[in-house]
């Protein structure tokens, strides 16, 4: 083993060689050293395991070439594309909704220069950096004001941590969610320091309910919408329209988490119905939060809208600094948002809505594209069909409703192929994900953001 040890090369040797000199041309000394090292670390280990010589390490090309790999791998962004086959269009662990090219050239000026960010042009002073974006959500959604935050669980804890610290917060027990990533409303009413009072039960809540709790030391009667799930059968809940009615009788303000946050009516384009922005305005909430990446369509981020004297007193409150949304955010939002000033054109501009609304017809056509080109490329092991599918929204938005879609399924006789299929999938330059069900890996072709990268990443096969 000693002799094995000994034909490994010095990392002053490798870094003198023509080919070290030409990697600390490219990468830098620094690095090429942490790179031999690293290699050299391993190799012995190799050694102590196998009691012969890594392959890499069988002549300096192969070093030199698992040099320039890990060194080029270092200075990869490991936030990689991939394609979503899940059928998951607003898919939460693939980063939800697209960005529109218009959002995404908006971003790249507000990156590659200075803008008026929180100064007034007109006036030649300081100003707020929420104003464009108040001014175009009011006149979207018909609220006075509003206010722009980082996520719409920060929306929530600014609503609450502004209003209801030390007070009461009203909420129908059926309305208690969990979203992902074990985000509880409950938790965040703790963290605001405000105390929640439950009513009414888990299927069953009425307006006497929300009556009967109000007393001196209520903040806030709150609705939430139950974007991720369903209770059905036996079950009655209030609307906002009722309880913003019952808040001006009491003189109790009303919030609403609506969450997924549509700012238009998707049963105009045949997908099932979500409440909207502008009708919860309309019914007489005081303040109503939702999500920017979600039905929306753009960036993260959370949205308040409602009175001006509320949004106000939001933006003066200490965490909507730690809170805020920085300049390449508020591009990108500002730009998404304008599209909605031209509702005709929005299903061909607004990536997400475009994919929703894709025919079964082009997905179907797109599924035999990839179809022959997936019979191009792998063995005759797999057996490849095209089937109907059934997509669905995603991030909570529309849980128990499915979107007609089209799949390529992939099958094979051995459980064990069909993962390593899957794997390999991953393992490509811009890696594919389906989903696994009922034995077969599914491709599902409503969630492609774009058919013709995906079918030059399959040639890599």
């Amino acid at each position: 083993m000693t002799a094995l040890f000994q034909q490994l090369p010095s990392v002053d040797k490798l870094l003198k060689m023509p080919q070290g000199e030409q990697l600390i041309s490219e990468f830098g000394h620094s690095a090429v050293v942490v790179a031999c090292r690293t290699l050299l670390v391993q190799a012995r280990q190799f050694i102590q395991q196998h009691q012969q010589l890594p392959t890499n390490f069988l002549d300096f090309e192969r070093t030199f070439a698992a040099l320039q790999q890990y060194l080029q791998q270092q200075n990869q962004v490991q936030i990689k594309a991939v394609h979503n086959l899940t059928g998951t269009v607003l898919h939460t662990n693939l980063g939800r909704a697209l960005w529109s090219e218009e959002s995404q050239q908006a971003a790249l000026a507000a990156m590659r220069q200075n803008v008026a960010l929180e100064y007034d042009l007109d006036e030649g002073k300081r100003s707020h950096r929420d104003n464009y974006i108040s001014e175009l959500l009011c006149r979207l959604t018909g609220a006075q004001a509003a206010c722009v935050v980082n996520n719409n669980a920060a929306a929530v804890l600014l609503m609450l941590a502004t209003f209801a610290q030390g007070k009461e917060v009203i909420i129908s027990r059926g309305e208690l969610i969990e979203i992902g990533g074990a985000f509880r409303i409950p938790d965040i009413m703790a963290q605001a320091g405000c105390r929640l009072v439950e009513v009414g039960t888990t299927n069953r809540t009425h307006l006497n309910d929300y009556r009967n709790a109000i007393n001196e030391n209520t903040a806030f009667l709150m609705k939430v919408h139950s974007s991720n799930y369903q209770i059905c059968g036996f079950t009655s809940a209030v609307s906002e329209a009722e309880l913003a009615e019952l808040g001006r009788e009491m003189n109790v303000p009303v919030i609403t988490d609506l969450g997924s946050g549509a700012l238009m009516d998707l049963s105009r384009y045949g997908l099932p119905k979500e409440p909207t922005v502008q009708e919860k305005v309309a019914q007489g909430v005081d303040l109503v939060s939702f999500s920017g990446d979600k039905l929306l369509g753009g960036v993260q981020a959370g949205i308040i809208v409602g009175k001006k004297a509320w949004i106000e007193r939001l933006q003066a409150h200490p965490l909507k600094r730690v809170l805020r949304c920085d300049k390449v955010i508020l591009a990108g939002l500002e730009a998404t948002l304008r599209l909605y000033l031209n509702p005709e054109k929005l299903s061909e501009r607004l990536p997400t809505l475009r994919l929703l609304t894709k025919s079964v017809e082009q997905l179907r056509a797109d599924a035999e594209r990839l179809k022959a080109r997936l019979e191009s490329r792998l063995n005759a092991d797999f057996q490849l069909q095209i089937e109907d599918s059934l997509a669905q929204i995603g991030s909570g938005s529309q849980p128990m409703e499915r979107v007609p879609s089209v799949a390529v399924t992939l099958s094979e006789k051995t459980p064990q192929k069909l993962s390593a299929l899957s794997t390999r999938f991953k393992q490509l330059s811009q890696p594919i994900i389906g989903r696994m069900e009922n034995g077969k890996l599914w491709l599902d072709l409503r969630s492609v953001a774009d058919i013709e990268t995906l079918l030059n990443t399959v040639d890599e096969l």
